[in-house]
């Protein structure tokens, strides 16, 4: 039985894997469950055992891909002692991901730019806005404790810096996707990560 319930479980991950690797090469709309099998190297069948339909697919290759990102909130969550560490390294990491871990990185490129967020898609945008709502929450917390040690002015609302951040690195993501040869994520990680704390700190 073991053995079944793995097999089962390497069949799932190959036909999600398969689908993300479609979604962001052609688009949500553009590719098909057929198109999918043939990627994976099976019939229909063992889609449709696993998920309802597309839209069920698609929630679960969204929420396999953004494990990395689900891991890195409640790390940050969870790192109040040395709130201004944590936030470096939630952008750090951040952007990290996003140069070498493909399947993270294709997430994003399917959400940005290869869907059309209707809402036909009403499951998948209520898990994507939590989602960002946990981001927000979990950085506002950081700022939070930073200004209460004093670490960062406390001007601005621990939730305005938290958006502040949020959307800095959403639109370094968003920016890089579009256009990869425009700059090397790899090579100016550190220069954006380094501005980001310098915009944080500003009174």
């Amino acid at each position: 039985m073991r053995r079944t319930k793995e097999e089962a479980e390497k069949t799932r991950l190959k036909v999600i894997e398969a689908a993300l690797t479609l979604f962001s090469r052609n688009g949500y709309s553009n590719t098909t469950l057929a198109m999918i099998a043939k990627e994976a190297g099976y019939s229909r069948g063992p889609i449709y055992w696993h998920f309802k339909n597309k839209d069920d697919l698609y929630q679960a290759v969204l929420a396999y891909s953004q494990e990395p990102l689900d891991a890195l909130v409640a790390e940050a969550a969870a790192s109040h002692q040395q709130p201004l560490q944590a936030i470096e390294r939630f952008a750090s990491r951040w952007l990290e991901l996003l140069v070498e871990d493909a399947w993270f990185r294709q997430s994003f490129e399917i959400l940005l730019n290869k869907t059309e967020l209707t809402e036909a898609l009403a499951p998948t945008l209520k898990r994507e806005r939590k989602l960002t709502r946990r981001i927000i929450d979990a950085l506002s917390a950081l700022v939070a404790e930073a200004q209460r040690q004093s670490l960062l002015p406390a001007a601005q609302s621990p939730e305005s810096l938290a958006l502040l951040i949020y959307t800095q690195l959403m639109g370094v993501t968003q920016s890089w996707l579009f256009a990869p040869r425009l700059f090397s994520l790899k090579q100016q990680r550190p220069f954006f990560v380094e501005r980001l704390q310098a915009l944080l700190s500003l009174p």
